[in-house]
């Protein structure tokens, strides 16, 4: 006797076993195929792999998708963190003015999560799929234009679909000019930073990279390769990668961190080597939580514009156009 196979048949697997696309699929099983020009050999052949496969067509989905389903999904990629957070809270609030009803899934930066989840959105016969710091972007956008769906970068820009974006170089040299300063203040010169926190293949990172050099250039300092530590956000990465950095035996140096997540972990590193109160170098991160002034002394934050951002994503929504461009929305220091 087998063992019956419990796991729900999609059309995503539909297509991969009779070679076809996802939206031809879906165009055979809703009855639209005729109008594809899709021949009815294949229609036919497709129509009985969907049934040996016990795959049951949802009449209420395929009349949703016909009317409009007022559903619209979002991937993220944190729920711990406060900026994705407000994203989330903000997200909800907006559509739900608008009628449509969210679904918000969290896809831990696993890039085969993000994939997995979108297929699972679309699915639910959502209209628009919103990719909020997502690390495949453009291959989303390819799943979600095989489904007829729009789809959306948030975060983190792609080249397929439209983003909407902070403006991380300013954001970063403007938070890097602020740190120096403070370590005039502190030490009575200004001195090359050490950055920590954040991913080489990341846009976001890139461009905070790009501000924090370009600001050091302008302060007439250079940046060593050895004051870069980028191997990753979360805290243990961070305080495993700072176990290479050798800190001035006075303590003058100060600290550009790449999201409070990061900052967790170096608060962690500064509080072993017992640099906490005033012995804690100046830093500045590139994040916003209002808790984090109890974390420490002398620590001065960049604050992203949840609130501009998504009425940037909701304004190409509420028209429509989902033609490609980047809209980049200034983050203000804090």
């Amino acid at each position: 006797m087998h063992a019956r196979n419990t796991k729900k048949i999609t059309i995503y697997d539909l297509a991969e076993l009779t070679g076809v696309s996802a939206s031809a699929v879906s165009a055979i099983l809703n009855g639209t195929w005729k109008k594809r020009r899709i021949s009815a050999k294949l229609a036919e052949k497709v129509t009985q792999i969907a049934q040996e496969q016990g795959y049951a067509v949802n009449r209420q989905a395929s009349l949703l998708r016909k009317e409009k389903s007022r559903v619209i999904g979002m991937i993220v990629p944190k729920y711990d963190n406060r900026y994705f957070g407000s994203i989330v809270e903000k997200f909800e609030e907006m559509a739900r003015e608008r009628g449509l009803f969210p679904i918000i899934t969290c896809t831990r930066r696993n890039p085969d999560l993000e994939l997995d989840a979108v297929r699972t959105l679309l699915s639910w016969q959502v209209e628009w799929v919103i990719a909020t710091g997502a690390t495949r972007a453009d291959e989303i956008s390819k799943l979600c234009t095989q489904a007829g769906v729009h789809t959306l970068n948030l975060d983190l820009p792609g080249t397929l679909a439209p983003s909407v974006i902070s403006d991380n170089y300013d954001g970063a040299k403007l938070l890097t000019e602020r740190i120096l300063i403070n370590t005039q203040k502190r030490f009575g010169k200004k001195i090359p930073l050490t950055f920590v926190g954040g991913r080489r293949n990341d846009h976001n990172t890139r461009e905070r990279l790009r501000g924090f050099r370009d600001a050091h250039q302008e302060a007439g300092l250079v940046v060593c390769a050895k004051s870069i530590f980028i191997d990753g956000y979360s805290p243990k990465h961070v305080q495993e990668t700072l176990t290479a950095f050798t800190p001035p035996e006075n303590g003058v140096y100060g600290l550009f961190v790449n999201s409070t997540i990061s900052l967790e972990g170096v608060v962690q590193w500064l509080a072993a080597r017992g640099q906490t109160g005033e012995r804690q170098p100046p830093m500045g991160c590139f994040d916003w939580d209002p808790f984090v002034p109890l974390l420490g002394h002398d620590i001065d934050m960049v604050r992203q514009d949840v609130p501009a951002m998504l009425e940037a994503v909701f304004s190409i929504i509420d028209s429509g156009d989902a033609k490609i461009q980047c809209i980049e929305i200034p983050p203000t220091l804090s």
